[in-house]
This record gives C-alpha cells, structure tokens and sequence, in this order.
C-alpha cells in the first residue's frame, strides 16, 4: 500500500503565498504521475498540477502562473508552491499519485487526506 501524508495548508490573505508538501510512503516500486487536486465546497474535484516521472507538468488554466509544481523523486515527495493566492483558490489540496507497488504490477491510484487551503478576501 501506499500512503501520502499533506502539509503545509492552512489561512492565508489574497495576495500571499502557501507551501503544499506531499510525502509519499509504503510499498513503493516506482511512481508515474504526483501532483495535486482540489475542491471547493459544492464543487467537484478538479485539477490542479500534475508532475510527470519524465518532468513534464500540467496547470489548470485558473492557476497557471501563480502556481508552481515539483518533485523530489528521491525523496517521492511533491511540492505545491501558490503565489498571489485569491479567495477563489479556498479548497480541500489532495494529493495524488499513479504508482506501482511491485515490478510488473498494475499502476493505482493513491489519494492523501487532505489539506485546508482558506484565503481571506
């Protein structure tokens, strides 16, 4: 099995910035894809970044250059750095990851628990 554990949300004013972490562990053999989602009360999941093995990222449009995505493999963590946040940014972050667990295995998907992102008008 694989566990991720979130940090680093939490209340923030429009304008300010905020640090998601995101520590993979477990039964690791490798992992494709980590990145974040996130959602907003009433709202669905959506998208937010994604960080391929090969270090290719995906943004969302609504977050594509405040937003930034990285990844230390060594360490299977993955980083969320969010700048000049607005209110509409206010959500549950999860993170994310596609991984197998033994050679040759199917690819899952693992979610963590989630983290508060709140920004004050």
């Amino acid at each position: 099995q694989v566990q991720l554990v979130e940090s680093g949300g939490g209340l923030v004013q429009a304008g300010g910035s905020l640090r998601l972490s995101c520590a993979a562990s477990g039964s690791i053999f490798s992992i494709n894809v980590m990145g974040w989602y996130r959602q907003a009360p009433g709202k669905q999941r959506e998208l937010v970044a994604t960080d391929t093995s090969g270090g290719s990222t995906n943004y969302a449009d609504s977050v594509k250059g405040r937003f930034t995505i990285s990844r230390d493999n060594a360490k299977n963590t993955v980083y969320l750095q969010m700048n000049s946040l607005k209110p509409e940014d206010t959500a549950v972050y999860y993170c994310y990851c596609n991984a197998q667990i033994l050679w040759g295995a199917p690819h899952y998907n693992y979610w963590g628990q989630g983290t508060q992102v709140t920004v004050s008008s």
